[in-house]
């Protein structure tokens, strides 16, 4: 049967499936990053997991995969194929494309950044099916964003395009790693709102989906640390969609896993504060954690569709 590999890798493990042309999940598996033995252990863990998807494929469905699609965080350049910078893994100009090529026998291989990889998946069969303009944001220990235009994720001059987690919206408030002040992932993310609720209540081991459970118990804390990002989260979103007019706004990553207990307070943040501006439907993601995983099987059939097309 005529399939893809299909990597995502995290900065803590790795989702990898084997995608049919329809997009059906032929096999799925996950593995660990190994990220504690040092960059190199990571990309010797990504070639080895490949690999192995290969020779899985070889074996039960009768033949190779015809491409392999992988998606990294941090800065990628995708149209080179370099892996060039992820705090959480370690590397610095990883020639991945390359490499994966090699060991998986000159197969055509895509790389793509996690979260464009993830949007582009959301956006085709996921909560931006049929939205000709949408930005996909998941909330997770960080903040970022892909911008989606009719089928496509816009990746910008540099790759840089839809960090929104850097937009600044509280001008006096934390510091963050990219060397501003007030960043919205540092207020808004899984991440600020676990720090928060672990300063508030006491407990260094509380987390966001903790403080969203104590949100729907009434607890006033909860409510002031959760109202507090998701004020944070609407000034951030309301400068997107200023600048960029989508007609959805889909919200994934742990954060959007507390369902209306954000959402439903979100919208009316949003609406608050929109002028001229057209509201955008407001809606979380469809897909979980396996949209990064789809969207590398994506990013392995176009390349193949464009090979074919050229």
């Amino acid at each position: 049967m005529k399939h893809v590999i299909a990597l995502d890798v995290g900065g803590t493990g790795m989702k990898a499936a084997l995608v049919g042309a329809d997009g059906t999940l032929l096999y799925e598996a996950r593995r660990a990053t190994n990220r504690e033995r040092g960059a190199e252990a990571v990309v010797e863990s990504i070639l080895g997991f490949a690999a192995d998807l290969r020779a899985y494929g070889e074996e039960h469905l009768g033949e190779s995969a015809v491409a392999a699609g992988v998606a990294v965080p941090g800065i990628v350049d995708a149209e080179n194929g370099i892996a060039v910078y992820a705090s959480n893994l370690g590397w610095r100009d990883v020639p991945l494309r390359q490499l994966l090529g090699e060991r998986l026998g000159g197969v055509p291989v895509a790389l793509g950044h996690d979260v464009r990889a993830g949007g582009l998946a959301e956006g085709r069969i996921g909560a931006g099916k049929g939205a000709d303009r949408f930005l996909f944001i998941p909330l997770g220990t960080g903040i970022a964003g892909a911008i989606g235009i009719a089928g496509t994720i816009e990746a910008g001059a540099h790759g840089y395009a839809g960090e929104i987690g850097h937009i600044v919206v509280r001008p006096d408030g934390p510091d963050c790693g990219c060397g501003q002040r007030g960043c919205l992932e540092t207020l808004a993310s899984a991440g600020a709102v676990s720090r928060a609720w672990a300063a508030a209540s006491g407990d260094p081991e509380a987390d966001a989906a903790d403080c969203a459970k104590a949100v729907e118990s009434g607890d006033p804390a909860a409510v002031q640390v959760w109202q507090n990002a998701v004020d944070a989260l609407a000034a951030g979103l309301v400068t997107a969609l200023t600048l960029l007019d989508p007609r959805s706004l889909i919200i994934g990553g742990g954060l959007a896993e507390a369902g209306e207990t954000l959402f439903r307070p979100l919208r009316a943040a949003v609406e608050e504060r929109v002028t001229f501006q057209k509201l955008p439907h407001i809606v979380p993601a469809a897909l979980g954690d396996t949209a990064g995983c789809l969207g590398a099987g994506l990013l392995a059939w176009d390349l193949l569709s464009t090979e074919v097309s050229a």
